[in-house]
């Protein structure tokens, strides 16, 4: 028998997996949509609902109101980048003294691999980074590190998959998609969830790290491409152009209109039409905010785009500062597949991969800041996973690498309410396991829509009679730590 609490409790949670996140029927005009004008409820059981990309208005303040998320694919090592270990310097060469859970058993060792770079601390709040990280040392006081993430499957599909959709398992909706389920865009002119891939190629798991999983499709990630045209057909053919073109959209909407009248509740029609209107207003929202020409040279030579071991990535954080400047929501930047699964050679590929992100990276954060926009804007950088703080591929100097670490790694967060400077929780003396305020992929989740103003039991689809959500009954908490006040 429910008690008054589970009858409210369950009311409100039907209601905004019913109505809440989804205002308006798509086959209203947009303009009435714009004015907040909303068809009547309707019980869930007589008629499916419709979805949109309005605002939508949490029922907490929010401090964080887009987020700009850089996956390090693959696995940055911490013990060589943000979590020094002086431990494996001593022991350098020499036995390991505990267990070590290795992913790759026909290649390890258990022979101790000392870090080859120097560490030493920056910045007012003294956090220690890498030689190898002399860009996120300049805006090292608005950082914050966290040294004890941990998903605890030592497999990089999984480990992404919890990371960026809060399951281990395929098929779930990316994070940017329940986003954009929950508060919507706050523009009608550019994609409210862009992705940004490398041109050398996607990241494991492909286009799945920006699916919709099950969501409406509307909430699908956009790809934005890693090379010109970024977006394909933004200008319209010559003799479509002007007056022409414009009757034309004319005459499709009043169609598309009639046609989805007759057909409610076809959430795949629905985002079709939806995404045709879209791609209308983003021929000219579109090509000015990809248009970096715009910006001035100073801003150029801050992001690295006068050196081309940085140029390429620089563009893309340029880019995404520029996207979240004008109302997109969620911008996820991808290196390309296995870009920091370092198993051999670290010494040299390391370094090349820092290089490539390390100067971009610390641009965005001191962009966004001097812009006034890091206090509303969630920076993340980090992977899916650490490394190991052994040899594997034992083959001398040159080849050796270290294998896969889900157990304690870390990452940097900044902006939209996270704690600016220093660190946050311990891995062991070794870099191994994290046994200091863990922060499981889970409780990250939770931490976020907290700072996005969202309550996870908020945040519901029902999906065949079930509700589901990004935590799904994972006992995500709010690491009060990693926030400011």
């Amino acid at each position: 028998m429910k008690t008054d609490t589970d009858a409210i409790r369950s009311a409100r949670r039907h209601f905004l997996a019913q109505g809440a996140m989804s205002l308006a029927p798509l086959a209203m005009s947009w303009a009435m949509q714009r004015d907040g004008l909303q068809a009547a409820p309707v019980k869930p059981e007589l008629a499916r609902q419709s979805f949109d990309l309005l605002p939508k208005h949490p029922r907490k303040t929010p401090r964080a109101t887009a987020m700009i998320s850089m996956f390090m694919q693959g696995g940055p090592s911490q013990v060589d980048l943000m979590d020094p270990k002086p431990e494996l310097n001593r022991l350098d060469g020499k036995q390991f003294p505990g267990t070590i859970k290795y992913d790759n058993a026909a290649q390890a060792s258990s022979r101790v691999l000392g870090s080859p770079w120097k560490f030493r601390r920056y910045g007012e709040c003294g956090t220690p980074l890498s030689e190898l990280l002399p860009g996120l040392s300049e805006v090292v006081d608005d950082i914050l590190v966290i040294r004890s993430m941990h998903t605890g499957v030592n497999n990089h599909g999984q480990s992404i998959h919890a990371m960026n959709t809060g399951r281990t398992q395929r098929g779930r909706p990316a994070l940017g998609s329940w986003l954009t389920f929950g508060l919507g865009a706050d523009t009608d002119e550019l994609p409210a969830y862009v992705a940004m891939t490398d041109p050398r190629g996607l990241p494991v798991e492909g286009v799945l790290n920006w699916s919709n999983g099950w969501l409406p499709s509307l909430f699908q990630g956009t790809v934005v491409r890693p090379r010109e045209p970024r977006i394909l057909n933004l200008e319209p053919p010559e003799s479509f152009r002007g007056k022409v073109q414009s009757n034309y959209l004319d005459l499709l909407t009043r169609l598309n209109q009639r046609h989805i009248a007759k057909r409610k509740g076809e959430l795949e029609l629905e985002a079709r039409i939806a995404n045709f209107r879209l791609a209308a207003r983003m021929q000219t929202a579109a090509r000015e905010a990809l248009d970096i020409s715009r910006e001035s040279k100073a801003t150029h030579a801050m992001y690295g785009l006068d050196d081309k071991a940085t140029v390429e990535f620089g563009t893309r954080c340029l880019i995404a500062r520029r996207l979240v400047e004008r109302g997109v929501r969620f911008v996820q930047l991808f290196t390309k597949n296995q870009y920091w699964d370092h198993h051999g050679s670290i010494r040299q590929s390391l370094p090349a991969s820092c290089l490539k992100v390390d100067r971009p990276a610390a641009a965005l954060v001191a962009d966004l800041k001097q812009r006034g926009l890091l206090d509303s804007t969630v920076v993340h950088w980090g992977g899916e996973m650490g490394r190991l703080p052994v040899i594997q591929n034992d083959a001398g100097p040159r080849q050796v690498g270290r294998d896969h670490n889900t157990y304690g790694f870390s990452m940097w967060v900044a902006g939209g309410g996270f704690r600016a400077g220093g660190t946050y929780g311990e891995t062991d003396e070794f870099g191994h396991h994290a046994v200091e305020k863990v922060v499981n992929h889970f409780d990250y989740h939770a931490t976020l829509l907290h700072l996005f103003g969202i309550h996870p039991d908020d945040l519901v689809y029902l999906r065949n009679g079930r509700e589901q959500s990004l935590l799904d009954g994972q006992p995500g908490k709010i690491v009060k730590g990693l926030l400011t006040g």
